[in-house]
């Protein structure tokens, strides 16, 4: 039996990675501690915590640690055990938007330049990330007609060279018009201008501009100059402040009272390449400065684009360690900077501003549709937690349910609960429907800390008022006060309107009605693949299943060689014992099937 306060006179006063568990032996936090005797009993103290940490304490069955020689070492730990197990209490980067990269493949003879949403440690030089999918491709495009590089994905030796050649957008070396040398020069210059470095990528085509006018080459001079001109163009559409630092990264943070945004801008020589923003609902509790250290260190873990400076407005209490951590990994200096006053600090309160403006933006969203529903509900309070649920079997065969939630106005589909229905036999959905209510509302009354959470605000049944009364009947039972309602399809399957209790169709909007209609969609694909997996697994089960001595491997041998359980009954024992693994022993089992 682990006994909290034995192990916490325990923990050594050296620097380690802790990790504490629930009761189901789950991950449910990971930190990292100069001091784990100090850091550890923190949590364990009767002090002023936030919310987020009591709930998470509570939590707590019993924690391990790792001891380290250094900070910087419990850092990079910290850092592979949350990417690794993705505990509910850490900052995890869940947003599963991938942005492209301009890629430059520069082990390759003649490189390419493309755009890829996968980085693989494969020696090419990556760009970006770009949020907006078009910047990507408008770079690309750019740098395709501004120089004469391959067009094709797989470069191969040939006879003759493409279309491309032709119209003067290749230099042809499948054929060896070109030497490796001249390619490369190209590429050199395409690297320099990703990476922001458009002065000295101007500066060196206004010498060889020269050079090919004084050696009366017009036509190469003029490509260049028009290439330059392309070049000034596309720099001035990027240039955002007049920060001198090459490559630097703003970071920004905003925090409702029900989510946070944070919002980083990649600047390369003084021009904003591209940003990005992601939102954590689930940390709306925890202290500014943890969240940021839990961002960088989640972000920048398997990034490639490392920047010389971060900028953010606090400073970190483990900025140290962190600094030392990129440092190692980019192999030349990384600064985290919070500036006081200037241009820096004004580049700062910018990507706050836009932090604040878009979750601002995605929050409107959110309170106009739950303020429409409290309005056509006629509800006292906003519809923040809903449910619905979906019955699926087949002539009565295999019969389950599926919950899903919509919490704030999203469908939070990692929510979702299935069910096997237990008590009712033959195809009867309204006694289905009772039955898994009852066991959900059970749930929350008798753990409501457990892993259905709290009470839904309100029930949408799929479907009319035979649904609506089945639900009414559960919730019932527990002198409950949830409003149920009932979603109603027109002939498309898509939901035309919601019912209540007295058959009364109520009016919403287009948008709540896509909403909705999304909503029951996703419950029923949920109860669908439910079923389906079910029936398939009892499709696929077998009188082989219940002989001692017969796994997985020896029923697909057996089925193999003989086709059907049938044939195994009938073929002698020599046959048997051709099956690997057959032993005697087994084929006396076989002959017990009936």
């Amino acid at each position: 039996m682990f006994n909290i306060e034995e192990e916490l006179k325990k923990l050594p006063n050296k620097p380690g990675v802790y990790i504490m568990h629930d009761k189901d032996d789950n991950i449910i936090y990971v930190g990292k501690a100069i001091s784990l005797k100090n850091r550890v009993r923190q949590y364990f103290r009767k002090t002023n915590k936030t919310k987020r940490i009591e709930n998470m304490v509570s939590l707590i069955d019993h924690f391990e640690y790792i001891v380290v020689d250094n900070e910087a070492e419990a850092l990079i730990l910290e850092c592979n055990l949350i990417k690794k197990n993705r505990p509910k209490f850490n900052v995890l980067l869940k947003d599963d938007k991938t942005y492209p990269y301009i890629k430059v493949d520069l082990k390759s003879d003649f490189p390419n330049v493309i755009i890829t949403r996968r980085i693989v440690n494969d020696g090419s030089k990556y760009f970006g990330p770009y949020a907006n999918p078009g910047a990507a491709k408008e770079m690309v495009d750019f740098i395709k007609q501004k120089y004469k590089i391959r067009q094709c994905r797989n470069f191969k030796s040939t006879t003759r060279p493409c279309l491309n050649y032709h119209i003067k957008r290749c230099l042809a070396p499948c054929v060896g018009y070109v030497s490796k040398e001249e390619y490369r020069r190209q590429i050199d210059e395409i690297v320099d201008l990703l990476d922001g470095k458009t002065d000295k990528v101007l500066k060196e085509l206004d010498a060889q501009m020269k050079e090919a006018s004084k050696n009366l080459e017009f036509e190469k001079a003029a490509y260049i100059r028009d290439r330059k001109q392309a070049i000034e163009r596309v720099s001035e559409k990027q240039k955002v402040s007049n920060i001198s630092e090459n490559n630097i990264d703003v970071i920004g943070l905003y925090k409702s009272d029900m989510n946070v945004c944070i919002e980083i801008f990649f600047v390369r020589g003084s021009k904003m390449i591209g940003r990005e923003h992601y939102f954590f609902p689930e940390l709306k509790d925890m202290d500014e400065k943890e969240i940021l250290s839990g961002f960088i260190k989640q972000y920048y873990l398997d990034n490639p684009n490392i920047p010389n400076k971060i900028m953010l407005r606090e400073e970190l209490e483990d900025k140290d360690s962190i600094e030392k951590w990129l440092t190692a990994k980019l192999g030349k200096k990384v600064e985290l900077k919070s500036p006081k006053k200037g241009e820096k600090l004004r580049f700062v309160e910018m990507a706050e501003i836009n932090s604040k403006v878009t979750l601002e933006n995605k929050e409107k969203d959110k309170s106009e549709i739950l303020l429409e529903l409290k309005q056509v509900l006629k509800m006292e309070k906003l519809p923040r937690k809903i449910e619905t649920y979906d019955i699926s079997n087949l002539s009565g065969q295999n019969m389950v349910a599926a919950m899903c939630v919509m919490q704030d106005g999203v469908i939070k589909k990692n929510l979702s609960r299935r069910f096997k229905i237990k008590t009712v036999y033959g195809q009867d959905d309204p006694k289905c429907m009772e039955e898994v209510i009852t066991r959900r509302l059970k749930h929350s009354i008798e753990n409501p800390k457990g892993g259905f959470g709290s009470l839904p605000d309100v029930i949408f049944a799929d479907g009319g008022i035979t649904q609506i009364r089945a639900t009414k009947r559960a919730i019932k039972k527990y002198n409950l006060d949830i409003p149920v309602f009932g979603m109603v399809k027109n002939d498309k399957h898509q939901t035309r309107a919601l019912m209540d209790e007295d058959r009364n169709e109520l009016d919403i909007s287009e948008n709540l009605k896509n909403l909705i209609t999304k909503f029951q969609d996703t419950v029923h694909d949920t109860a669908i693949t439910y079923h389906r997996k079910l029936r398939d697994k009892e499709m696929t089960k077998s009188e082989l299943d219940d002989v001692k001595g017969i796994g997985k491997v020896k029923k697909q041998e057996l089925l193999k060689k003989f086709g059907s359980v049938e044939n195994i009954k009938n073929a002698s024992d020599s046959e048997l014992r051709e099956v690997k693994g057959i032993t005697d022993d087994i084929i006396q089992q076989l002959r017990k099937m009936k």
